[in-house]
């Protein structure tokens, strides 16, 4: 989902699913700014067409062309979109941010660990040694299946994105991943953390709406002036 505003700010927004983009309506339009919002469905998924591909790499795609489409809008400024994405919407967010100036500021919630590389930097030992096959192939199965190549591990491409700054939001229990301390140790420029203590994986938006829109529109507010 991007947005942009008649105060000339512009937001993008990306989330799994349409029945997720709601919540993350309301959450921006409890800013006191007036923030203008571009929604839409991941590739393959509610209304959107294609090819959908669950570990998102060919989302950046998408991303990349809402922000041209809000870079050509008179009522956007340029330097002034920021993104938020939810689970895997959050890791191609970071990933889009690496590739392109055009977002000033990124949250992502939930980011988790989408290759090989980014699983087995969890593990360590004989688990390790046990898992490492398992996981290479599941890599591979999913890169020719999809006739997709695997995009790099995420700790690469959120270095490239300072100076502009990222909060990484992740929860407290119940999270697919444990990937937030290694993301934010990734980061050469101004990076937040927001641990959400209810609910599991991207369930803040929902379980604790009114803090959340508290910590996502501050963040904007700061970071898109």
């Amino acid at each position: 989902m991007l947005q942009a505003s008649a105060s000339r700010t512009a937001q993008t927004l990306t989330c799994r699913s349409s029945t997720r983009a709601r919540p993350s309506l309301r959450c921006v339009n409890a800013s006191p700014k007036a923030y203008g919002v571009l929604l839409f469905d991941r590739r393959g998924e509610g209304a959107s067409e294609g090819d959908p591909h669950s570990f998102g790499w060919t989302f950046d795609k998408d991303i990349q062309a809402g922000v041209r489409f809000l870079k050509g809008r008179s009522d956007v400024e340029p330097g002034r979109i920021g993104g938020l994405g939810l689970s895997v919407g959050g890791e191609m967010m970071l990933q889009t941010a690496a590739a392109t100036q055009d977002l000033a500021a990124v949250v992502s919630d939930g980011a988790g660990a989408r290759v090989v590389s980014e699983e087995l930097a969890d593990i360590g030992g004989v688990e390790r040694v046990v898992n490492a096959p398992l996981l290479a192939v599941k890599t591979a199965a999913l890169a020719v299946f999809s006739n997709t190549t695997p995009p790099a591990n995420l700790t690469t491409y959120i270095a490239c994105i300072a100076p502009r700054p990222i909060l990484l939001i992740h929860a407290a229990k119940g999270e697919v991943d444990n990937k937030t301390p290694g993301y934010l140790a990734a980061a050469r420029g101004p990076a937040e953390e927001w641990e959400v203590p209810k609910g599991g994986h991207t369930a803040g938006i929902r379980t604790m709406p009114e803090e959340y829109a508290r910590r996502v529109t501050g963040f904007f507010d700061r970071t898109l002036r």
